[in-house]
């Protein structure tokens, strides 16, 4: 075992000094490791400052300071491990619980939106703020700490969008559009001129603009644009408007073919409290008592959910006509038209609560005229 004289030892200790390590603990603890390193590997015969320069070079990947900024990360940030392992138990829980999700709304089967929903709220409130955190205190310059912000709302933004689209809430296409937006003309642009410029991430910059660039690209394809939002509602409103035409028709041949209709309570507290559910969703919707193309006033794809308060007008309206329903098909007489339930409307989309109710006027109006024939 080779002894190292102190003349020896003073010139690795000064070596790490002059290459940047401050703390003295730490230098203490690297000159004992590196000289009982040196020690143990030097031959008698081996030129010292030769086998130190070639064996310094194992203790760190560019500098020995880098050392010293790990130590001092380490000691100021305590919960490192403790995040790193959260981080990554989270992903693996929003991966499980994104695949189940979506393999479950792919075979129709209860239980995926809440999988979905579960799933993107770990990715954007636990995953992204920890990795964030974690990375924030990997990168050195300002710069990179900016990309690493605006990758990280990036990613929260185009998530919640995407959730928001798949669920049919409203919000969702300005969710994404905004996303996208930050990535294609801020984060892209900042990340791609700034990989470049070094030699080492030049190829893996480019390979992942291209791979960002075109994943961006196609996931655009489901976002709607506005004009084309606009068609879809004005011909949604416009499909609306001719089942109301077909239903006043109805209601004009039931004038001319049935003598009196009083004797038929139920089947009129329907058709009315369906015509009140009716004026307050379009009112809610648009501002006014009538739809008009004409003027804009259109029917969205929105939830009718959020018209539905727990004791709302519309919420009682709804329940007294779920019983209605229920005592209008328990007496109704052979061969009427059997009416649908309500009882889950409030939960679908506004367009297919309007003509769910204007189909079941339209079915309370025929079974008037079907009872007449037979009377």
């Amino acid at each position: 075992m080779y002894l190292l004289s102190d003349d020896q030892i003073e010139f690795v200790r000064r070596d790490i000094l002059a290459q940047g390590i401050r703390n003295e603990g730490l230098q203490q603890d690297l000159l004992d490791h590196i000289c009982c390193v040196v020690e143990h590997e030097l031959a008698a015969e081996d030129d010292f400052e030769a086998f130190y320069q070639q064996r310094i070079k194992h203790f760190y990947k560019r500098e020995l300071k880098e050392i010293e900024e790990e130590t001092i990360a380490l000691l100021t940030f305590k919960n490192f491990y403790v995040m790193k392992k959260i981080m990554l138990l989270s992903g693996g829980v929003l991966t499980a619980l994104l695949v189940v999700g979506l393999t479950l709304k792919f075979m129709h089967l209860p239980g995926a939106a809440v999988m979905l929903v579960l799933g993107v709220a770990l990715l954007n409130f636990v995953f992204l703020p920890l990795l964030f955190t974690l990375k924030i205190k990997e990168n050195k310059t300002l710069r990179e700490k900016a990309i690493s912000g605006i990758a990280t709302l990036c990613g929260m933004l185009m998530s919640i969008g995407l959730i928001f689209k798949v669920m049919h809430w409203p919000g969702a296409n300005m969710l994404i559009i905004t996303g996208f937006g930050a990535l294609l003309l801020v984060f892209l642009p900042v990340y791609f001129f700034t990989g470049i410029r070094q030699a080492e991430t030049k190829v893996n910059t480019i390979v992942s603009s291209v791979i960002i660039l075109s994943a961006a690209s196609l996931i655009l394809i489901l976002v709607r644009s506005p004009k084309a939002s606009q068609d879809v509602y004005a011909a949604t409103t416009e499909s609306i408007l001719r089942s109301e035409q077909i239903l006043q028709t109805q209601k004009q041949q039931n004038q001319k073919w049935v003598i009196s209709d009083t004797a038929d309570v139920t089947g009129n507290e329907i058709y009315d409290v369906c015509q009140d559910l009716k004026k307050y969703l379009i009112e809610c919707e648009t501002g006014g008592a009538e739809l008009d193309t004409a003027q804009g006033k259109y029917i969205t794809e929105g939830s009718a959910e959020d018209y539905f308060g727990a004791e709302s007008k519309a919420a009682l309206n709804l329940q007294k006509v779920q019983k209605a329903i229920a005592q209008y098909n328990a007496t109704a007489p052979s061969g009427s038209l059997k009416l649908d339930d309500l009882s889950e409307v409030q939960k679908q989309r506004l367009p297919d609560v309007l003509n769910r109710l204007i189909q079941t006027q339209i079915m309370v109006l025929q079974n008037k005229i079907l009872q007449q024939k037979v009377q």
